[in-house]
């Protein structure tokens, strides 16, 4: 006899238009009834879905369902809810900075490929609202797509979804000239409208600095780690302990300190230079009371393939020791 469990799993091939994430990793099944004379009847939230979409599911849910033994009819069913019911993200983490022009951007979409590497299910919330660069980095260039309720992010290469302000522009080069309470506010509707379903991680580029944009997601996240960036300057010391004390304030655990730039490598004499100072890094994680997850070096391939569209190429051995210390500071599963 058919079961429960082997319908849900042949849901998972039925593709959103869109995206190519799946219905079940949406989480957009709510039920699966077992009717008389072997019938099934699936229900499905329609969030995100335009009418073509929830006509172009129902169609292939059908034709999915009816191919499994036994089963002589199929009722398809949408009913409403919000993103915020159906979203089910395991770890949010958020990568800020104490200033801007670190590389805060950077880190993240090199944590989010690193964990991606790993076998894990990761988003990106791009929430840089005024200096959005995220989208450029992995060369996404469509337009999210949804309802009038809720939005679908931008699938990237590597399966990464992706939500930035930049992809609801008219034009990327738009300017964002808005006040703090505007900026809040897209925050805030980010989190309520973007329908991402099951994530293992969502990362969360931050705007740099301690005030109204990164407090507002701090409070409207559930946080569950803080990503620290910074660079080797002798400044950087206070910058630190300015975003070590935000996150303490707001309760938030520091996972660890990434330094970039900190260094250059010329093979040709197997030498690293330290163009910006000598590193910081263990004087940076006594600071934040958090390990040193990375030291990026300064890498003229990864800038050209920022600059491409094409970050999701690069093999840099930090993006390897980035998945392995975050697996560990904070797993996408409990052992």
């Amino acid at each position: 006899m058919i079961t429960e469990g082997q319908v849900r799993e042949s849901l998972r091939g039925v593709l959103v238009p869109g995206i190519k994430r799946s219905i079940a990793e949406l989480n957009l099944v709510r039920e699966v009834t077992f009717l008389l004379d072997r019938g099934v009847k699936i229900t499905l939230a329609s969030v995100a879905l335009s009418s073509g979409a929830q006509d172009w599911v129902k169609t292939k849910v059908k034709e999915v369902i009816e191919k499994l033994p036994e089963v002589n009819k199929v009722e398809i069913e949408f009913t409403e809810a919000k993103p915020t019911d159906l979203n089910k993200i395991r770890h949010t983490l958020a990568v800020m900075s104490g200033k801007g022009g670190v590389g805060k951007s950077l880190v993240s979409g090199l944590v989010a490929i690193a964990l991606k590497r790993r076998g894990c299910e990761v988003g990106i919330l791009d929430a840089d609202i005024t200096g959005s660069s995220i989208p450029k980095m992995f060369g996404i260039t469509a337009r999210p797509t949804g309802s009038d309720n809720a939005i679908l992010p931008v699938l990237s290469r590597s399966g990464i979804e992706i939500m930035s302000m930049n992809l609801l522009l008219p034009s990327e080069d738009d300017a964002v000239i808005w006040r703090g309470p505007l900026i809040g506010k897209a925050i805030t509707q980010f989190r309520e409208q973007v329908l991402w379903g099951k994530l293992d991680y969502l990362v969360i580029d931050l705007p740099p600095g301690t005030a109204d944009a990164p407090l507002t997601v701090m409070q409207s996240f559930p946080i569950s780690g803080v990503i620290i960036v910074y660079t080797p300057q002798n400044l950087v010391d206070m910058i630190v302990r300015k975003a070590v004390n935000m996150a303490q304030k707001m309760d938030k655990r520091v996972l660890g300190v990434v330094e970039n730039m900190s260094y250059f490598y010329v093979p040709e004499i197997d030498k690293k230079i330290e163009l910006f100072g000598k590193s910081r890094g263990e004087e940076m994680a006594k600071a934040a009371r958090a390990p040193l997850l990375g030291q990026l070096p300064i890498d003229p391939q990864l800038a050209k393939l920022c600059d491409e569209g094409n970050i999701e190429r690069y093999n840099g051995d930090i993006v390897n020791s980035l998945g392995e210390a975050l697996s560990k500071a904070i797993p996408a599963k409990a052992s």
